[in-house]
């Protein structure tokens, strides 16, 4: 008979802490190969980026559980995700150093009516991608436009000559 079977703290031979450890590790990882990518908000995803993140949690998964898909270790990673990602986001409210590293700047696209190219490079956007959220402004031309930044939510904030004046 195995050691760990019927004992409430050890999973698949491994004993319960191994499983939040391991979850705690992978989110950080997961977190940076994110950031080191430069994605944007998951709702401003290309398909492909939604591609990218279901391979990489896929990825990862095994990782995590340590070959134990029992409703119980699943439960238990799970809970340490939440419980990581409440402090994540409790801490880089506390520390603005923190929010920067973890969410990023906010990056000036558009200012005074100059586009900049270096700029939208940086944050990884096209032209394209630009102008579409410049028409959900009402703007057809970078020449209407005073400031459009890329907020740290992915979101493109317009502010347009008129509005200025």
């Amino acid at each position: 008979m195995d050691p760990g079977a019927g004992n409430l703290w050890t999973f698949n031979g491994g004993l319960w802490w191994h499983f939040i450890l391991r979850a705690i590790v992978v989110y950080f990882l997961v977190l940076l190969l994110l950031r080191l990518s430069g994605k944007r908000q998951v709702g401003q995803m290309t398909p492909f980026d939604l591609v990218l993140l279901l391979l990489i949690s896929n990825a990862v998964q095994n990782s995590m559980n340590g070959g134990d898909n029992s409703i119980t270790a699943g439960m238990l990673l799970a809970g340490t995700l939440v419980v990581v990602d409440i402090g994540i986001g409790w801490f880089t409210r506390k520390s603005r150093k923190l929010e920067k590293l973890v969410d990023g700047e906010a990056e000036i696209l558009i200012h005074n009516v100059k586009l900049r190219t270096h700029a939208l490079e940086k944050a990884g956007l096209t032209q394209h991608e630009l102008m579409a959220a410049l028409r959900e402004s009402d703007c057809a031309t970078v020449a209407e436009v005073h400031t459009a930044i890329l907020e740290t939510n992915g979101r493109i904030t317009v502010l347009t000559k008129k509005e200025r004046q």
